[in-house]
């Protein structure tokens, strides 16, 4: 483990028990910087650097790498970026679910401001002076604390050529849309996502999702769909995504994997088979997950995607439309809508999260059920009406997992975490703050779900080659200096659904590019992220 010579490095990190990523046990080391780089790796005692941080037994291993996450507008205006800091990720994966802030054209920019603000808000202040997924990047480079990475968006791509009708592209537009994909991926995109319950992503056929594919397998990237369906239709879902990234030729990566709703219980061997079918096929398939029992999504993202159509003005028309609106009522109450997973809604299991305005903060917290026995109005109606009161402003929980299928899908070795993190609200998921200690406490050493080894490789190197990074997920000489310290016995989520914006205990230290970020368990000041690119 020696390499190049000790003297004169920037920040040491002495007598800790390293976890590589690789999945291999951990051995003593003291770990090098350099820069911005890991410089040495050994158990030399003469180490010399100008800053040094004892980890004392505790564990160095690299930095999490949060493979789906929703921070795509918070960190422009909040750079420190806290609640990924604190928990120790050191990279976050932008553009998830086809809906983005980039590439956008004057004419699609209030479209995604107003329909993506209960997912990501709309803070004050903010210039939204880019429109390429270059400009948007480099709004992030060097002035966050954590590094971004991001995903093309297919919702803001279809956008771009053809607004929000729900309608198959014409040849010309076709050719339109993947030259915009072509652009995205020249200008740093890792890969291509979609989201196929909510529009205008929904709008989209298997042959259009190919065609962009196809473009995104040229330049090595990878496709990660929300698929059509995770409740009633979920097998027929993944065939659908299979299928195209087999035609297309580019690996398959399946965003927040979860077996949920009463049609999932018990399925989840069912989808790793299937993911091991694929695998054996020639097909490179991966996952995430995120550790907890609800999802969490905008409350409009319930509403059958044919509501969509045409924007935020249409929707409040067809919701207030009373033949319209009957019409939803028996898709969402009965048949079960698409934004609805194709089941009839329990409207016991969906919470409310955050309101836009102070009229409603009262139910923040409460189920539609309760709400409903709180006005004296039918379930439904209170949904309708809570979406017309705030403009569509609304997020929420839904509380649909099974522990069960939890424990056997994270085993998988394809498997990494993702956290799905939604940071705006009142009451947010817990996921944002707690994924990754939790995952360490839990599922490590109270349940000794995984192995301590495995669970890092889950959060570091995998995710990093999902993504095809090259210089970080590792702790060897020459990588990028992305490094979290953390005390095994006492690392511990503390995010909870009553109060989600908790920070985790036993993380003492954290380094990003080579700048500390976690000093003795306080946030600093530093903004070291910087905007991953794909290698071309």
């Amino acid at each position: 483990m020696t390499n190049a010579n000790p003297a004169d490095l920037d920040l040491a990190i002495i007598n800790g028990r390293v976890l590589d990523g690789t999945g291999n046990p951990w051995y003593w080391a003291n770990v090098g910087i350099r820069g911005d780089r890991i410089g040495f790796v050994g158990r030399r005692c003469d180490v010399k650097a100008r800053r040094t941080i004892d980890a004392d037994g505790m564990v160095v291993c690299p930095g999490f790498i949060d493979v789906h996450t929703h921070s795509d507008i918070m960190p422009l205006v909040d750079p420190r970026h806290s609640a990924k800091v604190m928990q120790g990720v050191t990279t976050d994966v932008i553009g998830q679910d086809g809906l983005s802030y980039a590439p956008l054209t004057d004419d699609t920019l209030p479209y995604f401001r107003t329909n993506l603000k209960a997912l990501n808000g709309d803070p004050e202040g903010l210039a939204w002076d880019w429109r390429t997924v270059a400009e948007y990047l480099a709004r992030f480079d060097r002035r966050t604390a954590v590094n971004i990475a991001m995903l093309a968006p297919h919702g803001n791509i279809r956008a771009a050529v053809i607004g929000t009708e729900n309608r198959k592209p014409s040849q010309n537009e076709l050719a339109r849309m993947k030259r915009l994909t072509a652009q995205a991926m020249r200008e740093g995109a890792f890969g291509l996502s979609t989201g196929l319950t909510y529009a205008p992503c929904s709008f989209a056929d298997q042959d259009e999702l190919i065609e962009l594919c196809r473009v995104v397998g040229e330049y090595g990237g990878y496709f990660a769909p929300h698929m059509r369906n995770y409740g009633a239709e979920m097998k027929a879902a993944v065939e659908e995504v299979v299928d195209i990234c087999t035609r297309a030729g580019l690996p398959l990566h399946l965003t927040h994997l979860h077996a949920s709703f009463s049609s999932g219980k018990g399925k989840a061997g069912y989808y790793l088979d299937r993911i091991e079918r694929a695998r054996r096929g020639g097909l490179e398939v991966t996952a995430d997950a995120y550790p907890y029992l609800a999802g969490s999504t905008f409350l409009a993202g319930l509403l059958p995607s044919w509501v969509h159509e045409g924007g935020q003005k249409n929707v409040i028309r067809r919701l207030i439309d009373p033949e319209t609106r009957r019409k939803i009522a028996h898709e969402m109450d009965v048949s079960g809508s698409d934004g609805m997973q194709k089941l009839p809604a329990e409207w016991d299991t969906i919470v409310v999260s955050n309101v836009g305005s102070r009229k409603n903060a009262g139910l923040v917290g409460l189920s539609i059920e309760a709400i409903s026995g709180r006005l004296g109005k039918s379930p439904f109606d209170c949904f309708a009406d809570l979406l017309v009161e705030e403009n569509l402003d609304v997020g929420c929980l839904a509380f649909c997992g099974h522990e069960e299928n939890v424990r056997q899908l994270i085993r998988h070795p394809a498997y990494m975490a993702g956290s799905d993190g939604l940071l705006v609200g009142t009451r947010p998921h817990p996921r944002a703050w707690g994924t990754f200690p939790k995952y360490l406490a839990r599922y490590v050493r109270e349940l000794g779900i995984l192995t301590l080894a495995d669970c890092i490789r889950k959060m570091t190197s995998l995710p990093a080659q999902r993504l095809g990074l090259t210089d970080r997920g590792l702790i060897k000489p020459g990588m990028a200096a992305d490094l979290v310290v953390f005390d095994p016995e006492t690392v511990r989520d503390t995010a909870t659904y009553e109060n989600p914006k908790s920070y985790p205990t036993g993380i003492p230290s954290v380094v990003i590019n080579g700048e500390v970020v976690k000093d003795d368990d306080r946030q600093t000041d530093a903004l070291p992220g910087r905007a991953l690119k794909k290698p071309r």
